[in-house]
């Protein structure tokens, strides 16, 4: 197998690095390999870079068990590893995944064990630009708001002392492909990738093809840049509402509460995003937009208005200058409620 010589996309790639500090000098990384050209893309990029930089890299790969070549996918990946001299984990889903969703939870979950168990600080992915567009598209049209239109970011703690790393997001998978051809290297051809039930396959397939067309041949690139100027402001926002809930929350009483005297001083789209932070402290499981609101409401509302119990059973009361979180009085039930 022939590898790619230094080309415009190794000198943006080791550029990226440096400026964006992802995968620091000798540091140890797993990288994810399906076997698609962005992940051999990716992993042979990182190889070629590997002398400059120090790494001790690894490849992990994951079998989901949905398609009948499934094995022989993951076999092709292990010889990679074993060509390429670099050590490799293999993990097999021993349990039906019914769903995107169920398979993706369960394979970041076995990558992080992996990089826990044998010391890697990094997981890398092949999350490309259009990726990135994708993700900002689907997310949009299920009605997401700045922080799901931020996507696929850079780099995110996936447990502790692990990092998930995602150094490809200003290269487009048009790159990616015209990299393997080059490099010679022999993608593994996913079916499923084919499966028009699946939204993103649209998504790649009619959607993105049709406003290339139509609107905006650089597409792909704008919805990038987009990802990238929401994900600087929702740092942003997220900052200024961690410092306004510290200061508007009294986090040594119980049952917790909030000053919404002091909410009222704060903008709209600074008093939503304290109360999602509030109720993540709080719920058994992440908050949705109508649960933001109906907290949000209680700012202006009339003394002893209350929402519907959250999950968990929990009610917010607003009790003279307070919203305060706890149990339902389930002899009074609701009143003057506002959900």
């Amino acid at each position: 197998m022939n590898t790619a010589g230094w080309t415009p996309l190794h000198a943006q790639l080791h550029r990226t690095l440096r400026q964006r500090q992802l995968l620091p000098k000798g540091s140890r990384s797993l990288v994810a390999v399906s076997g698609g050209q962005d992940s051999l893309c990716l992993v042979q990029l990182l190889l070629n870079l590997q002398p400059k930089w120090q790494w001790q890299l690894a490849i992990v790969h994951c079998n989901h068990q949905w398609r009948q070549d499934a094995t022989a996918n993951a076999d092709y990946v292990e010889q990679l590893a074993k060509d390429w001299g670099v050590p490799c984990f293999i993990a097999t889903s021993e349990e039906k995944l019914t769903s995107e969703a169920a398979a993706r939870q369960w394979r970041y979950q076995v990558m992080a064990e992996f990089a826990c168990q044998s010391g890697y600080s990094s997981l890398v992915t092949g999350h490309t630009a259009s990726d990135r567009a994708e993700t900002l598209l689907y997310n949009l049209v299920r009605g997401s708001g700045a922080d799901g239109l931020q996507a696929l970011t850079w780099q995110r703690p996936l447990v502790p002392g692990v990092m998930l790393v995602r150094p490809l997001l200003e290269v487009t998978r048009a790159e990616t492909g015209m990299f393997c051809e080059t490099a010679q290297l022999q993608v593994w051809e996913d079916s499923t990738n084919q499966d028009w039930h699946y939204a993103r396959n649209r998504i790649r397939q009619e959607l993105i093809p049709y406003l290339q067309t139509h609107f905006n041949p650089q597409v792909e690139q704008t919805l990038n840049q987009t990802a990238e100027l929401l994900r600087a402001e929702v740092e942003y926002l997220e900052a200024v509402a961690i410092e306004l809930l510290h200061q508007c929350s009294v986090e040594t009483d119980f049952p917790p509460r909030l000053d919404r005297s002091f909410l009222k001083t704060v903008p709209l789209a600074l008093q939503r995003r304290v109360m999602r932070q509030f109720l993540v402290r709080i719920l058994p499981i992440a908050p949705t937009f109508d649960q933001i609101e109906k907290l949000v409401g209680l700012i202006a509302a009339p003394n002893r208005s209350q929402t519907d119990p959250f999950p968990g059973g929990m009610i917010a009361q607003v009790d003279d200058r307070w919203i305060v979180m706890g149990e339902m009085n389930r002899t009074e039930g609701r009143s003057d409620g506002i959900g």
